[in-house]
């Protein structure tokens, strides 16, 4: 007499990344749900100094010319990673090609090419920023990555992307100004503690 198969109880596949990705933006309306190595994260909505912060950034960046015909300062534009086959990451504030538009890769995200210097003003997870994305975003080669770290109370700048990470990093304290790299199209200097100050809860 032979044994009858014993199904066991059905499991549904897993969602793509991306669609399990999309799904909790659609959940989580504000959220803001990233890919990096593999990995989803979710960051709740930023606090109004966080907002401040950009805002006080963008300034001297728009001042400097640089949304204008070359280039465009955005929020909140995603950038397509190399570092997995559905990796992206949404910085908080990039400087980017004026024709970004025809650099659509997918799902809203734009190849990294276009990008001559992503932001990000941290919140929460800070780490992931000076970690994860730090990696991600030199294996983009983003030419320049600029934090605002607001718990440690520093803005740190990174140049010259190579694997792994990146060849230059600088940390500023208040007090300092920093000029940004001019690949980034224009020369543009920050004040660390009005940046800062902004920032602050």
């Amino acid at each position: 007499m032979s044994a009858a198969a014993v199904e066991g109880p059905h499991r549904p596949e897993p969602l793509p990344l991306l669609e399990e990705a999309n799904k909790l933006m659609e959940q989580h309306p504000g959220y803001r749900v990233e890919i990096i190595g593999g990995v989803i994260t979710v960051a709740p909505p930023p606090d109004a100094p966080h907002g401040m912060a950009l805002t006080d950034i963008m300034i001297p960046l728009m001042e400097a010319g640089l949304h204008s015909k070359e280039t465009k300062v955005v929020q909140g534009i995603g950038l397509w990673l190399p570092t997995g086959p559905e990796d992206y990451a949404i910085p908080d504030l990039a400087v980017v090609d004026a024709d970004i538009l025809e650099h659509l890769i997918e799902n809203n995200c734009y190849d990294p090419m276009s990008f001559r210097l992503v932001l990000e003003v941290t919140s929460s997870n800070f780490n992931n920023d000076l970690r994860n994305k730090v990696t991600a975003y030199a294996e983009a080669k983003v030419p320049v990555y600029v934090v605002v770290n607001r718990k440690h109370g520093r803005v740190h700048v990174l140049t010259d992307p190579v694997e792994g990470g990146y060849d230059t990093h600088r940390v500023h304290a208040p007090g300092e100004h920093i000029t940004l790299p001019e690949s980034i199209g224009a020369e543009v200097t920050l004040d660390v503690e009005a940046v800062l100050a902004a920032g602050r809860p």
